[in-house]
C-alpha cells in the first residue's frame, strides 16, 4: 500500500468518477484504475461497484475511506514535521535512565540546561536496566544515569559522581519511627517488611532486606517487583522498606537514614570517545547543577 493508491482511492471515492479523479491528480484515467486495482488486490476486497455509467462504494469501501483519510493525513503531518525539523539546528542528546527517581533528579539538570545550551533537545529513554545497557553499548545512548554499581565498566566509559545517596528506611506517614533522625537496622526486626526484588535495587539494600527478613515471620513480609510498587505498599501501611533516599520529598513518605550504612554513589556514565559534541556541554552543566 502506498500514498498513490490511497490518493487515487480517496479521489475516486469522493467524486465517484474515475475521469474526474484522474484530472484532479493530474494523471491518466488508466493510471488511477491501476492504483485502485492494486489496492483491491492487496486488501483482497472490492472497494467499488463499477458499471459503464456509475461508480459506487461497496460497504467495505465506505469503511476503508475513513481509514484511508486518517492514514494519508498522518503521513502528511509526519512529512511536514520532518521537513520542518530539517531546517532547524536541533542538538539532540540521548539520555537513558530506568526509574522515576532518575527522572526526578534529571529534571533539575535539564532545567539548568535550557538557558545554557543553545538548541538543546533531550531525548529520554526510560526502560529496564538490561535493555538500557544494550542500547548504551550499541551507541544508541549518549549518557546513562544511575547508581555507580549498576553502571557499565569499560576502558572508554567514564563515570561522574553527582551525589551520594543515603540508604533509608522508608516509612508511612505518622509512623513512630518518623520522630527519629536515623534508624538502626535492629529496629526493623519488629516491623512488617516490604521487600523489593528488583535488580535496580543497590546490593547493600538487598543484603539488609535479607537480614531483616530473617527476623520477621513470613506473613509479615510483602514482596514487590519494583520500587514504585514497594513505595505504594508502604504508603498503604503494609510495612516499611529499605531503599535509597528519594529526590521527591512530596511523595507522602518518611525517609530515615539507616545507621551503619554507606552512602551510595550516584551519577552518570558516558563514552569519552563519543562523537556527540553536545555531550561535553551537558556534562559541564550537570556537574554545576549538582554543585560538584
Amino acid at each position: 500500500m502506498n500514498t498513490q493508491q490511497l490518493e487515487s482511492f480517496i479521489q475516486v471515492a469522493e467524486n465517484l468518477n474515475f475521469a474526474h479523479a484522474a484530472a484532479l491528480l493530474n494523471v491518466t484515467q488508466s493510471a488511477v484504475s491501476r492504483q485502485i486495482h492494486a489496492l483491491e488486490e492487496e486488501l483482497d476486497t472490492k472497494l467499488f461497484y463499477r458499471t459503464t455509467r456509475t461508480v459506487t462504494l461497496t460497504p467495505e469501501g465506505i469503511i476503508f475511506l475513513e481509514h484511508a483519510k486518517q492514514i494519508l493525513g498522518q503521513l502528511q503531518i509526519a512529512t511536514a514535521r520532518i521537513q520542518h525539523r530539517s531546517n532547524l539546528t536541533a542538538r539532540i542528546l540521548r539520555i537513558g535512565c530506568e526509574s522515576q527517581a532518575d527522572l526526578l533528579f534529571l529534571s533539575e539538570i535539564l532545567e539548568a540546561c535550557r538557558p545554557c545550551i543553545h538548541a538543546f533537545h533531550p531525548f529520554l529513554k526510560v526502560i529496564p536496566h538490561r535493555a538500557l545497557m544494550t542500547l548504551f553499548y550499541q551507541g544508541e545512548l549518549d549518557v546513562l544515569f544511575g547508581f555507580r554499581e549498576h553502571m557499565p565498566i569499560k576502558n572508554e566509559i567514564l563515570f561522574t559522581e553527582l551525589q551520594q545517596v543515603p540508604l533509608c528506611c522508608v516509612l508511612p506517614q505518622n509512623h513512630p519511627y518518623g520522630e527519629k533522625e536515623s534508624i538502626r537496622v535492629e529496629d526493623l526486626f519488629t516491623e512488617s517488611l516490604v521487600a523489593c526484588n528488583s535488580y535496580t535495587i543497590p546490593a547493600q539494600a538487598v543484603e539488609l532486606q535479607n537480614l531483616v527478613a530473617q527476623h520477621i515471620t513470613p506473613e509479615n513480609i510483602y514482596v514487590s517487583e519494583n520500587p514504585q510498587v514497594a513505595l505504594a505498599l508502604v504508603r498503604a501501611g503494609y510495612g516499611c522498606c529499605i531503599l535509597p533516599q528519594s529526590p521527591d520529598t512530596r511523595d507522602g513518605l518518611l525517609y530515615r537514614p539507616l545507621q551503619g550504612t554507606q552512602l551510595l554513589p550516584y551519577g552518570m556514565s558516558y563514552n569519552r570517545s563519543s562523537s556527540n559534541g553536545l555531550l561535553k556541554e551537558f556534562l559541564a552543566v550537570a556537574r554545576q547543577a549538582a554543585q560538584i
